[in-house]
């Protein structure tokens, strides 16, 4: 234990950190939805159009980098991602025409693409494969997420969507971070050098594939409720722009909490119990939030937060030891389908919203989070790997 607190205190915080700079345009996103609905009049499929930009080509090209970062250690990644998602976002503001708003928000995605998974190997190094370590780095990126609609507030809140190049900010500073966490590990090697490593035990693809399942369900759920839960609360709660922001920034804080709370209970009670008892659980918090008017709502969209995000990590460790020979790939899987496929979804959500109300969209969530248990009931738990370069 005392080994993991020293990890933490070190490169995982200054990754972790990072990760918070580089998750802040994920959760931008859905925070730049309402704007872009008032500024812009965009109809709800417009803007869940704009999500589905910033995840699509994100999961197309995230597995993509997974392999790279498989073939050779690439840390030049990170800084340079971090820069790319924070550009896109700043530029979104500026463009008039809805294609080159897709278009920056694209970029934006791409970015965020190539971060995670030569992140996500790094910090599984810098942890040495420990849970709570890993949790620590993905709560940078829940952090990140629950930072972005006050940051989008107050900035475009303020001064509009002609102020989103004020955004930046925060690529600037995870860029620094990303560089001061890679010199902290030393994985700065010369080419090949990753050649030396001798991946240890057999990939299990049908397990990774049923994990990957249920990962996608619970993207559909987290997904659709980031960008819908603050218009969604605007109407069952008032109150308009506070409600709305209080409500994502719940959702997103909540996810932090999970995050947190997943790394601990996996120390205590394994991996795959957490996970599957997580999924479970979650189905009447997403049922409360869609369906439970009032304020309630709000504590029901923390609460589903939390059940969501409690597997966060653990859906990372799970992969990348299902697939040991594998890690980037698993990495660029497991991270990609936790925004992706949600963000294809959203449209359909968004269209079902305008032709019926967001509400009656929002109900098909509730079933998914039990489909997702369905997928992980008869996972095993894998040993566990840990790939370290050679001396």
């Amino acid at each position: 234990m005392v080994k993991s607190s020293r990890h933490r205190g070190g490169p995982v915080t200054l990754l972790s950190v990072g990760h918070a700079c580089v998750d802040v345009y994920q959760g931008s996103v859905a925070a730049l939805v309402p704007f872009l609905v008032s500024e812009r009049a965009y109809p709800y499929a417009a803007a869940a159009g704009v999500v589905l930009a910033a995840s699509l080509l994100s999961s197309v090209v995230q597995p993509l980098f997974g392999v790279l970062t498989d073939r050779r250690s690439v840390p030049w990644l990170l800084p340079v991602s971090t820069l790319a998602a924070g550009v896109g976002i700043a530029l979104c503001g500026l463009t008039g025409q809805y294609a080159l708003t897709l278009a920056v928000v694209a970029l934006s995605g791409v970015g965020v693409a190539a971060y995670h998974p030569e992140a996500a190997r790094v910090a599984r190094i810098a942890g040495r494969g420990d849970d709570r370590a890993m949790s620590w780095f993905s709560l940078g990126g829940n952090l990140g997420f629950a930072a972005a609609p006050l940051l989008v507030s107050g900035v475009v809140g303020t001064g509009g969507l002609a102020a989103s190049p004020l955004l930046v900010l925060p690529a600037v500073a995870g860029a620094l971070l990303c560089a001061a966490a890679l010199r902290s590990t030393g994985r700065r090697q010369p080419p090949g050098a990753d050649a030396s490593r001798s991946p240890a035990g057999r990939d299990d693809r049908a397990s990774f594939a049923r994990l990957s399942a249920a990962i996608a369900c619970r993207s559909v759920v987290f997904v659709g409720l980031g960008t819908f839960i603050s218009l969604h609360a605007g109407q069952q709660v008032g109150g308009a722009t506070a409600v709305a922001t209080t409500a994502l920034f719940l959702f997103y804080a909540g996810g932090a909490v999970g995050t947190v709370l997943g790394g601990r209970l996996a120390g205590r009670f394994g991996r795959l119990r957490v996970v599957r008892w997580s999924y479970a659980l979650t189905a009447p918090a997403v049922a409360g939030a869609v369906l439970v008017p009032g304020p309630l709502l709000l504590l029901f969209a923390a609460v589903t937060a939390v059940g969501l995000s409690v597997p966060f990590s653990l859906h990372i460790t799970l992969g990348q030891d299902y697939l040991p020979r594998h890690p980037g790939t698993a990495s660029g899987v497991t991270l990609g389908l936790a925004v992706s496929v949600g963000g294809v979804a959203g449209p359909l959500v968004g269209a079902l919203a305008d032709a019926t109300s967001l509400r009656v969209a929002l109900v098909p969530l509730i079933a998914l989070p039990a489909l997702g248990w369905l997928f992980l009931r008869t996972l095993r738990e894998p040993d566990r790997h840990l790939d370290r370069p050679s001396s």
